[in-house]
């Protein structure tokens, strides 16, 4: 069935140009998954190596979960499905925007094969907007303080991207108040 998935994205006909190029949708997804993290679209290092977070903003992600790439890839516990399978290009002030089409469609059909999600990461504003019941105005600054507001199902973070270095060093609440409640979040799950 999630094979199945997989060459449906692929043969979306809004999907051709990536699947010409040989690229196959990058996402990380099994029955197994506990803890499920929903990011924008993969970047230009992820789109070459095809392994999700595979690169510098992967690095902090599990650095705040708490966890090491072993438990983050082998374990099975852990997933992703980004609001687009694909690398969207790079704009005038950084990558594009995720697909619209692609959430809607497809994470649906997705997240019924993970019966056991027990926390979803919803990472950055685009992921925010399409889970969380926010108001469009809403800043990502005041989602993400309000983060124990969409528990205990979702828990909203900003990007880990080290572009947002800025952004951590003007919020400093996020690393004293959101990493150690993630933290705790993951490894009581973990260790169930």
């Amino acid at each position: 069935m999630v094979v199945d998935l997989k060459q449906e994205i692929m043969a979306d006909p809004r999907n051709a140009s990536f699947t010409a190029r040989g690229l196959e949708p990058i996402y990380m997804i099994a029955p197994t998954v506990k803890i499920l993290i929903i990011g924008q679209a993969p970047g230009a290092v992820v789109e070459r190596t095809g392994i999700s977070f595979n690169d510098k903003s992967g690095d902090r992600l599990r650095e705040w979960m708490g966890i090491d790439r072993t438990t983050f890839y082998d374990s099975g516990l852990i997933g992703v499905l980004p609001m687009d399978f694909y690398f969207p290009g790079k704009g005038k002030s950084g990558d594009l925007p995720p697909r619209k089409f692609v959430a809607g469609e497809w994470h649906q059909r997705l997240l019924n094969t993970m019966p056991d999600v027990e926390l979803i990461l919803l990472v950055g504003k685009y992921a925010q907007q399409h889970y969380l019941p926010i108001k469009a105005s809403e800043s990502l600054t005041s989602v993400v303080h309000r983060f124990a507001d969409f528990g205990p199902r979702y828990l909203p973070l900003a990007h880990p991207s080290p572009l947002n270095n800025i952004w951590l060093a003007k919020n400093p609440w996020f690393e004293t108040d959101v990493v150690p409640a993630l933290q705790k979040r993951v490894a009581d799950i973990l260790k169930k």
